[in-house]
C-alpha cells in the first residue's frame, strides 16, 4: 500500500507526531554526506522534546553530526482486507497507519548530565522493568561509560505526521472496518480498533459496542480503565487478601478483557477471561457497579466477552461463583459436576474472521 500524497485530512500535530516515535522507538535517518547518502536505523528516545539515541564514538554515523537529518518513523494500525467491504472486488484492501517525518541538526551531546539523562530515558523506554541501577554521570558504575559513549540529539526544525485511519471514508465504510477487526481478531485487530474508533469521534457507536443504560462496551481497555476495574473487583470475596498490584497484572495479561463506560467515560463494569483459543477458557472479575446493577449490563458485558475472538472458538467456558449461578444461567452456564460452585458452557466452536 503506497503511502504517498499528502492529504490536509490526515495532517497530525507535532505532540501527535512526536507520540509516533514514542509508541515506536525506532529511528530511521538519513543525511547527504560528502560520500553520499548515509541512511542508518536505530532505536531512539523522545526526550527534552528532541529525538536521542547513542551509539559508539566512532564509526559512520560521525558524519551525520552538525548537518541535517531527516529522521521517520511509521506504526501499521492495521492492515485491512477487501473482505472487511465487499464480498469480491478486491480493490477495497487497505492498510490504515500513522506514518512521521522530521528535519532537524544532528548534534552531539557532551555535558555529562545531559547524557546520562538521554540514556537513562532510552533505558525506562525499552527496558521499563528496570533491573538496574540508575544512571547518572559521575556514579563510577556509569562515569567511564558515559564519558566514552556517542549520544546525538535531533532538535526538530519541522515536523510532518499523517495518520491515515479512515478520515475520508464514510460512516457504513469505518463500520465495516470496526466490525471486520472484530470478527477477525488477530493479534493486535482490537488495538487498532479501538485506535481507528478514536480517531472518528463524531461517528456512531457500532450497535454490537452499545450496552444498556447508555453504556460503551470497550472491547480493548488498556492502563486507562485499569483503575476504574480495579476499584470494582478489588473488594470482591474472591480477591480478598490479594494485592492490587497482582490483580492489575491479571488483567492486563488476560487473554480477553472488557469494560462497559457510562457516558462520562467511567468504568462501571469489568469482565476478562482467559483460555487457549480452543479447549477452554475460564472467565475471572466479573463485576458490575452497583448504580448499574439490575439494568441487564452485566449480561450484556458478559455476552459480548463470549464472543471476544479470544473466547468465542473454544469449546468450553468456565468459571465459578459462590451465589450469582442464576445470572450465568442466563447466559446458558450450567453446573459441573462435582462442584456446585463451578459453572460451565459448552458449545460447537465457531470459525469467524474468515472470508465467507
Amino acid at each position: 500500500m503506497l503511502r504517498g500524497m499528502w492529504d490536509d485530512r490526515f495532517e497530525m500535530s507535532e505532540a501527535e507526531a512526536l507520540e509516533v516515535f514514542r509508541h515506536t522507538g525506532v529511528l530511521r535517518l538519513a543525511v547527504a554526506t560528502p560520500k553520499g547518502p548515509l541512511l542508518r536505523t536505530v532505536d531512539g528516545v523522545v526526550h527534552d522534546g528532541a529525538l536521542c539515541f547513542h551509539g559508539g564514538d566512532q564509526g559512520e554515523k560521525l558524519a551525520m553530526l552538525g548537518r541535517e537529518v531527516m529522521v521517520t518513523t511509521d506504526h501499521t494500525v492495521a492492515h485491512l482486507p477487501s473482505w472487511f467491504f465487499d464480498e469480491r472486488r478486491a480493490c477495497p484492501a487497505t492498510t490504515y497507519y500513522r506514518s512521521v517525518h522530521l528535519r532537524g541538526r544532528a548534534e552531539r551531546v557532551d555535558e555529562p548530565a545531559a547524557k546520562a539523562a538521554v540514556l537513562q530515558a532510552l533505558m525506562e523506554r525499552f527496558q521499563p522493568e528496570g533491573g538496574h541501577q540508575r544512571i547518572e554521570a559521575h556514579d563510577p558504575l556509569y562515569a567511564s561509560v558515559v564519558d566514552k559513549l556517542l549520544v546525538v540529539r535531533v532538535r526538530p526544525l519541522s515536523i510532518q505526521g499523517k495518520a491515515k485511519l479512515g478520515q475520508h471514508k464514510g460512516a457504513r465504510t469505518i463500520a465495516k472496518a470496526l466490525h471486520g477487526l472484530w470478527q477477525r481478531g488477530a493479534p493486535g485487530d482490537l488495538a487498532a480498533l479501538r485506535i481507528i474508533r478514536e480517531a472518528h469521534p463524531q461517528r456512531p457507536t457500532p450497535p454490537w459496542m452499545r450496552g444498556p443504560a447508555g453504556t460503551l462496551l470497550e472491547v480493548a481497555p488498556d492502563e486507562r480503565e485499569l483503575p476504574g476495574a480495579l476499584a470494582l473487583v478489588e473488594g470482591e470475596y474472591w480477591n480478598v487478601g490479594v494485592e492490587a498490584s497482582r490483580i492489575a497484572r491479571a488483567h492486563l495479561a488476560s487473554s480477553a478483557w472488557m469494560v462497559a463506560r457510562d457516558e462520562l467515560g467511567q468504568v462501571v463494569a469489568t469482565a476478562r477471561a482467559m483460555g487457549d483459543d480452543a479447549q477452554a477458557a475460564w472467565i475471572h472479575d466479573v463485576a458490575v457497579h452497583p448504580r448499574y446493577r439490575g439494568r441487564g449490563l452485566g449480561q450484556a458485558l458478559v455476552g459480548r466477552l463470549l464472543d471476544h475472538p479470544r473466547v468465542r472458538g473454544v469449546r468450553r467456558v468456565l468459571l465459578q461463583t459462590r451465589d450469582a449461578q442464576g445470572f450465568y444461567a442466563t447466559l446458558g452456564f450450567m453446573a459441573h459436576p462435582p462442584r456446585h460452585d463451578t459453572l460451565a458452557l459448552e458449545r460447537v466452536p465457531t470459525e469467524l474472521g474468515r472470508p465467507r
